[in-house]
């Protein structure tokens, strides 16, 4: 365990370039199985909006992952990612940011903690006060010197409910003047606010049905609500409010606060069960006996179409050489969901790139940066990286195994002249 108020600079600088490194190494590791690896190289906002990487016509910042952050001093390092369309590089900014919020066990004493994220902005928990905390800090397009931190009111924990164990954060736009934001708790409780209103207060419901109490909550543009998709895959429920402001009474609670939500039933086509409807998904009786023994979860992700997909991810248990055991992703599975609830397994997305991660899910259009593969999923979680070619799936993908304390990744961010 480390120490790090009882450590001098130094040691603090050789702790962070270690940490650094290996997840460099890592990241080299995997891109390896992609493509032939270039070094880290230097670079900034101002001249990274003439290369290649930012798209030309829609003027945004490419998709791009955290890797890291050199140390500066001072609690403040230089911020390291990777873009999703530049596969052979890692890119170290110019952009300063806290290093307490890429290596929370480090520095801090992990005291503030990153539990989400969400069309760039950073979530954090503060153990000391309980407070939750939006900042755009590791927003690439965020200023250094001024950026924006929204202190969120204090939580409220709901009877036969909990607020220390946080799934998810999500918001329904970019912009501090209008946003709401949706905290899913472990359990039974989702609570939303708008840090703009005059009265900032929490709107807090408690779930009754227990399919929905180990869900991400996310929000939909296409249809104006929050959504959670329920445990196994089979239900979607829906909040919805008028995104001008929190208000109470689009939605209806009984005397006892629990939530009636609007609740879909999703149908699923595996087997082609329709002509022209899907592609065909052939399992064997082996196949489904080894998704049997996997871990499952699912992830609900919307395109800038406004179209919807279901996603089916396994995990299998496995020892790396070095005797380490992990969950690696072996399995996944894409669906698409109509407006009627039709969930139709697929492997063509069409010109569409998906990113999952600790972070909210979204989709970009390949076409939109060069370099981005259509019709792929990247997936980031704290402990593996994975690239899948949805032609190629279920079976066959690439996952490289690591540690990552800020596995989120960033959409793409307009960039204003």
């Amino acid at each position: 365990m480390f120490y790090v108020e009882k450590m001098e600079h130094h040691q603090l600088f050789e702790i962070s370039l270690g940490v650094l490194l290996n997840k460099i190494r890592f990241m080299a590791l995997f891109l390896s199985r992609l493509v032939k690896p270039a070094l880290v190289r230097r670079s900034s906002s101002v001249s990274l909006l003439l290369s290649n990487g930012f798209s030309t016509s829609l003027r945004q910042t490419p998709p791009c992952a955290i890797i890291g952050a050199t140390y500066c001093g001072n609690d403040i390092g230089r911020l390291i990612v990777s873009y999703a369309n530049e596969p052979r590089s890692c890119n170290q900014l110019e952009k300063r940011v806290p290093v307490e919020l890429v290596y929370p066990q480090l520095f801090n004493d992990g005291k503030t903690q990153t539990i989400g994220a969400s069309y760039g902005w950073i979530a954090t928990l503060n153990k000391d006060d309980g407070i939750l905390r939006l900042q755009d800090d590791l927003n690439l397009l965020a200023s250094d010197t001024d950026p924006k931190r929204i202190q969120l009111p204090p939580l409220v924990t709901m009877p036969h409910c909990q607020t220390k164990i946080i799934t998810n954060v999500s918001m329904s736009s970019s912009s501090p003047e209008d946003f709401i934001v949706a905290v899913k708790f472990s359990g039974p409780q989702l609570s939303f606010c708008r840090p703009a209103d005059s009265k900032n207060e929490w709107v807090n419901i408690r779930i009754d049905n227990p399919c929905f109490h180990s869900s991400r909550v996310m929000f939909s543009k296409k249809d104006d609500v929050f959504h959670l998709l329920g445990s196994g895959g089979l239900e979607i429920a829906s909040v919805g409010f008028c995104t001008k402001s929190v208000v109470v009474r689009w939605y209806k609670k009984t005397k006892s606060g629990i939530a009636k939500m609007k609740t879909k039933a999703l149908k699923l086509f595996k087997l082609d069960e329709e002509e022209g409807n899907g592609d065909e998904l052939l399992l064997s009786a082996a196949d489904l006996n080894f998704l049997d023994s996997c871990c499952k979860s699912e992830h609900l992700v919307e395109s800038p179409t406004g179209d919807t997909f279901l996603v089916e991810q396994y995990k299998k248990k496995i020892v790396e050489e070095e005797g380490v055991a992990r969950l690696k992703t072996v399995v996944l599975m894409v669906y698409k969901v109509d407006d009627e609830g039709n969930t139709v397994y697929i492997q063509d997305m069409g010109d569409l790139t998906m990113f999952l991660s600790n972070s909210e899910p979204f989709c970009v259009p390949s076409s939109s940066f060069p370099g981005l593969r259509r019709n792929y999923i990247h997936l980031l979680d704290v402990d593996e990286v994975v690239g899948a070619d949805v032609a190629h799936i279920p079976f066959s993908m690439i996952s490289v195994g690591g540690s990552f304390s800020t596995p989120y990744y960033f959409p793409p961010q307009d960039i204003h002249n």
